[in-house]
């Protein structure tokens, strides 16, 4: 049983924000849009559900709306596609779920649920995530659900202004979930569109367990948004669990521990984290993160700059 009863965490990215770039309008869409997405983690916990549906619950609600690079306004590849990743864990047992580079999932939270449950596999990609995804009944939709035309002005600047791989305005939009239900298990799921223009297939952190997404009841749960690439490195995930498990630490100092390893190699980016005992932390060297959190006392609270 946790000793604080229930407790939720969400992101919606790490990145450049910064009051001066963002009308209080803007703000006020955000932050409305991410206590939309923790009210259903909420309305789960309180009911005495499981972690692993409260954080599924969530990432539904991000992945449908478009303010989020996940399912809907996801950024765009080179080519102009939409390839979506998603992972799932679960603490109690640490069984996972994931998915890479689908282009008609709907929701690819549920699908990497569906590869956790009823596959016999872990990581599932492209052709073979979708032709599962149909035979579980996985909802399908035309790649067009997925495109916004902001996400479209976003890759033809990238080409015109030859920026690189990385976003046009450096905001890692992965959303991510991580919760304690009342019976003390953790659970964390993740869902990204990617980096915008990405080629190659390329693949981040998102979906590799451990590196973007981890959860296990004996230390933690962690949710990952940032350059991908340094996140996989670092393993950044698992090993916030494995300092709490194994050092002893506790959510905060493991968590700016192992972002500072990412911040010294160049990275950077942030983590939610969840601990059995009801705890929840935010980390990031970014100027700002979407998140918000709740627990069973009446906490809740949404921000986007790091002052918060």
């Amino acid at each position: 049983m946790s000793d604080k009863g229930w407790s939720i965490a969400i992101h919606g990215g790490a990145g450049t924000m910064a009051p001066d770039r963002m009308t209080e309008a803007e703000q006020a869409e955000y932050k409305a849009a991410l206590q939309a997405a923790l009210d259903a983690g909420k309305a789960v916990l309180a009911g005495g559900g499981s972690a692993l549906d409260a954080v599924e619950a969530t990432i539904v609600i991000l992945e449908d709306d478009p303010h989020f690079n996940a399912g809907r306004g996801a950024v765009f590849t080179y080519s102009g596609v939409n390839e979506l990743d998603a992972s799932i864990m679960d603490g109690r047992d640490r069984s996972a779920g994931a998915i890479t580079g689908v282009t008609h999932v709907k929701n690819p939270v549920k699908l990497a649920r569906a590869v956790m449950e009823d596959s016999p596999h872990v990581f599932l990609s492209r052709e073979g995530a979708e032709e599962f995804a149909r035979e579980q009944g996985i909802e399908i939709v035309d790649p067009d659900w997925f495109a916004t035309p902001h996400r479209w002005r976003q890759l033809e600047e990238l080409k015109a202004k030859k920026l690189g791989w990385f976003d046009v305005d450096l905001k890692y939009g992965t959303v991510g979930a991580v919760a304690v239900d009342g019976e003390g298990h953790v659970a964390a799921a993740t869902s990204t569109g990617g980096l915008t223009g990405k080629r190659w297939g390329r693949i981040g952190d998102s979906p590799v367990i451990g590196a973007g997404n981890y959860a296990d009841d004996r230390a933690c749960a962690v949710s990952a948004t940032g350059a991908g690439e340094y996140f996989i490195r670092v393993g950044v995930a698992r090993e916030i669990c494995a300092r709490m498990r194994l050092l002893g630490e506790d959510a905060q100092i493991a968590a700016d521990a192992v972002i500072a390893e990412v911040g010294d190699l160049g990275g950077d980016g942030g983590v939610i984290v969840a601990a059995p005992d009801g705890g929840t932390v935010f980390s990031f060297n970014t100027p700002g993160m979407y998140r918000g959190r709740a627990n069973a006392s009446g906490l809740n609270e949404v921000a986007i700059f790091a002052k918060e």
